[in-house]
């Protein structure tokens, strides 16, 4: 089917969302079965010990759970502070926390004590760069926090647009009002729905299935169940496994049963584009280590370009780090979601 469609189920109790493109699986979110602290969650922390080797504080976030403050120069044991769990920890460590807080929506990012307005640079058009600084403007007068009006106002009703500004204030502000000095969660990671409207809806889904049973009336379990495999298809022979490993993630890329330089450089060009998709759809980051098809020095800086301009396109950060003595290509990824792993 062409077009893109976001299909919101269910799989044995948890929200689980869809992303289709063109007949093809492009995004996949599944609530993570776990009690852990999650990415976007604020809490009431407070402050257990420092970490003077690490340059950084322990937080006790409640229920036994913790986290950790880099560069947390000053602050005193027992000190509350307000976090937001900026990634998902590796095994028991705890996971990383900001103090800079962002209130994310469809159309908005509200950013605590950090005043400004600002328009997504993917906007180019000045008439409506020039409208939505003004609505924003007008909205936020006389409010102490930042506004980042994000690419999906581009085109959107202002009435919309002033009720996702409204809402996410209201958050904030509750939010920050709290003034327990006990620690304690304050407010909730996004569902896998929640996610699903923030991050893909622009541009314009062409329909938006939310029925219980949706992914098997819409033939979509197929590309869901094949998340379970490591082994992802290239353009004709070739092919790559993803497989995670305690201290990595390992990519390896075969060519086929063609093993000429040719071949080896077009199923390495195929592997960079699809890399980020394939790690996006399990859920995985942290070190990620390429062993490419046999590839001459020559060719590195093509399948470097290749592979940036493949990242750039995904909102999950990803750093590349570079190449190693036996010639593997190095990457860090944000741990924005945890390893894929279905009921």
């Amino acid at each position: 089917m062409k077009g893109r469609q976001i299909l919101l189920d269910q799989i044995k109790g948890r929200a689980a969302a869809a992303l289709m493109v063109d007949g093809r699986l492009e995004d996949f979110v599944l609530d993570a079965d776990t009690e852990a602290p999650k990415p976007g969650a604020i809490y009431r922390a407070v402050a257990d010990r420092q970490l003077k080797g690490m340059h950084g504080v322990m937080l006790k976030l409640g229920n036994g759970q913790t986290g950790f403050l880099k560069e947390a120069r000053g602050i005193k044991p027992g000190e509350p502070l307000t976090v937001q769990i900026s990634t998902f920890a590796e095994g028991s460590k705890a996971p990383p926390v900001s103090t800079r807080l962002l209130f994310k929506s469809r159309y908005v990012i509200v950013t605590p004590e950090a005043p400004g307005i600002n328009v997504a640079r993917s906007i180019h058009d000045e008439e409506e760069r020039v409208r939505l600084l003004e609505l924003a403007h007008d909205a936020f007068e006389g409010v102490a926090h930042g506004l980042i009006l994000r690419s999906a106002c581009a085109g959107a009703d202002t009435d919309d647009i002033l009720a996702d500004i409204d809402r996410m204030l209201t958050i904030c502000s509750d939010v920050l009002a709290d003034g327990s000095r006990e620690p304690q969660l304050l407010l909730e990671a996004p569902s896998a729905g929640e996610v699903a409207w923030a991050e893909w809806t622009t541009p314009a889904p062409d329909e938006i299935v939310d029925t219980e049973g949706c992914f098997e009336s819409h033939d979509i379990w197929q590309y869901i169940e094949a998340l379970n495999s490591p082994r992802v298809q290239l353009e004709g022979d070739a092919y790559m496994y993803v497989e995670p490993t305690r201290a990595l993630v390992a990519v390896d890329i075969n060519t086929g049963a063609d093993f000429s330089p040719a071949a080896g450089l077009k199923a390495n060009i195929s592997a960079s584009r699809a890399l980020p998709r394939a790690l996006r759809l399990r859920g995985l980051g942290g070190q990620i280590t390429v062993d490419f098809a046999p590839l001459a020095k020559k060719d590195r800086r093509q399948i470097e370009q290749v592979i940036k301009a493949a990242f750039k396109k995904d909102n999950v950060d990803t750093i590349i780090l570079g190449w190693t003595p036996l010639g593997h290509l190095e990457l860090q990824r944000k741990r924005a979601r945890l390893p894929l792993v279905l009921p």
